[in-house]
């Protein structure tokens, strides 16, 4: 016999508690559509179309959901950037929804329903992911639907629901490996809890065989290619990366989740281990536990954390609505029922700015700078006026175009042969995507999953190649043990791309004495 019999069902407030936040999580939608086309295609997604032409059951950074999803948008609606970016606007716009059903799950009434959703799109790191097509928007809202069905599971719903929650992760995991990190941090939350009885039912393990179905294929390109995006994030982990202490990291939570939303999330991890209306949903708050320290331990990002929060903000809300009608006689405590979300909304639109381009890029920086704000990497390389994620929007056609400059200037014979070799997938994908209009050939890449996808048949005895250090006089030293002539033709320009961009050397390279099929094998660059 179960010793934890399953709890009753818990009531949930009326369904015309959740108009509000439907109306908050469009208007969060319709802010990020307005300003996706303020600056430029992003690093990531010229890479992410190239991937879309090579559709496969896996890549060395990524796998495959996201591509496959994107192939299919494409098709249908072009890839313009508006056209690209409009999936991951929807994304958080329904993580923000889901986000309300969460708290609505939790107990909550029209307050905490609204507040959540309000909280969502007011969270930089959560609203910052709908400026451009990636897989994280996508994996935020993969997270906050598995977690919208545990917590319904959680409430006392029926056990075969643990169906969909396999279907969910299933699909998250073909997406991003990370949502099993929050599966491992759920499974010790049971385990810690009395919600250890779901373990034992034959839901649970359907709804996990399901899961590891849909992945499967994923798991046998895997196998077949030698396991490359353990290569990869190995090399991510402990190269790629910056280095940032716990207190750097724990810092950049509040900073990325809007600090006035810091005390939210927080009294959610209180409501989830403190309080009896959120004892039954303590798993949740285990599974936030497990995954800091999981990410700490990896030296993951800052806002590799980012799709955790939803399910604390839900909980804040539901805490704070509870604790705010316990003393609702208190004229300051109702005060704050006003005053608390006002304060996020202002937060907000100090750090809009910073989540999505609503301002010109000179006012963007001059605005930076009146806030005493430095642009800073998570990665090891430096930025330069703009943070990365908008530098990394700049520079890319100019690219294209100058590399296009190097290659009109052959004749159609050199033309034919020619090979342009880039040193990253931004690149690449830059060269790739504008370069049509250019006629330029496909850009060979040893980076990542452009490794994957070969030399090409062109063997390399002319080529256009851009520089691998930004020293004119190192370039050469290279060069010349694989090139009779070698000289310089071009420079990259473009003052707000990041620094390693801006000024890089093109080579025009001829009298090859190998083949670039001859030395791809050695090329490989996973990172």
């Amino acid at each position: 016999m179960d010793s934890h019999p399953a709890p009753p069902s818990l009531p949930q407030a009326p369904v015309g508690g959740l108009k509000t936040p439907l109306v908050i999580a469009c208007a969060g939608f319709l802010l990020m559509v307005a300003f996706h086309a303020a600056y430029g295609y992003f690093r990531d997604e010229l890479y992410y179309l190239a991937c879309a032409d090579h559709l496969a059951w896996g890549y060395v950074d990524q796998p495959p959901l996201s591509i496959a999803f994107l192939a299919s948008w494409r098709w249908l609606f072009g890839d313009s950037l508006h056209a690209i970016r409009v999936p991951a606007a929807i994304a958080i716009s329904a993580t923000s929804f889901l986000t309300a059903l969460i708290a609505r799950r939790l107990g909550g009434g029209k307050f905490a329903l609204w507040l959540s959703a309000l909280s969502v799109v007011a969270a930089g790191m959560l609203l910052g992911s709908g400026r451009s097509y990636s897989m994280n928007p996508l994996d935020i809202f993969l997270w906050t639907a598995s977690l919208y069905i545990c917590v319904r599971l959680l409430a006392g719903d029926s056990p075969g629901l643990w169906l969909a929650f396999g279907a969910v992760v299933g699909l998250g995991l073909l997406n991003k490996y990370s949502i099993g990190f929050m599966c491992a941090g759920l499974v010790v939350g049971l385990l810690l809890t009395p919600g250890r009885r779901h373990l034992a039912t034959a839901g649970f393990w359907w709804g996990m065989l399901i899961a590891f179905l849909l992945f499967l294929p994923h798991v046998v390109w895997e196998i077949q290619k030698g396991f490359p995006s353990l290569e990869f994030m190995r090399n991510a982990s402990q190269i790629k990366n910056a280095r940032i202490g716990i207190g750097e990291f724990i810092l950049g939570q509040f900073d990325g989740m809007n600090y006035m939303n810091g005390p939210l999330w927080l009294l959610g991890l209180f409501f989830y281990f403190f309080r009896p209306e959120g004892k039954r949903f303590r798993p949740l708050g285990w599974m936030y536990l497990v995954v800091f320290c999981i990410m700490i331990a990896g030296n993951g990002k800052v806002y590799y954390l980012s799709a955790s929060y939803p399910v604390l903000l839900a909980g804040g809300a539901v805490f704070l609505e509870i604790f705010l009608r316990d003393h609702s006689s208190v004229r300051a405590w109702r005060a704050l029922r006003v005053v608390y979300p006002a304060l996020i909304v202002v937060m907000l639109a100090v750090g809009l700015p910073f989540m999505l381009p609503v301002l010109p890029v000179e006012r963007f920086i001059a605005y930076e700078k009146a806030l005493g704000m430095t642009p800073k990497s998570e990665e090891q390389s430096s930025v330069g006026v703009l943070p990365q994620y908008y530098a990394d929007q700049f520079g890319w056609e100019e690219f294209a175009a100058a590399v296009a400059k190097i290659y009109g200037k052959l004749s159609p014979e050199e033309q034919k042969q020619c090979v342009v070799f880039v040193r990253n997938y931004g690149e690449a994908g830059a060269l790739d995507f504008f370069g049509k209009k250019y006629g330029l050939p496909p850009a060979l890449c040893a980076h990542n999953s452009y490794w994957m996808w070969g030399p090409g048949e062109r063997t390399g005895n002319i080529a256009i190649i851009v520089g691998h250090d930004r020293l004119l006089q190192d370039n050469p030293n290279d060069l010349n043990r694989r090139y009779k002539r070698v000289e310089l033709a071009g420079t990259t320009a473009c003052r707000y791309a990041m620094p390693y961009e801006n000024g890089r050397l093109l080579f025009l390279c001829r009298g090859m004495n190998t083949t670039f099929q001859a030395l791809w094998p050695s090329e490989r660059f996973y990172i």
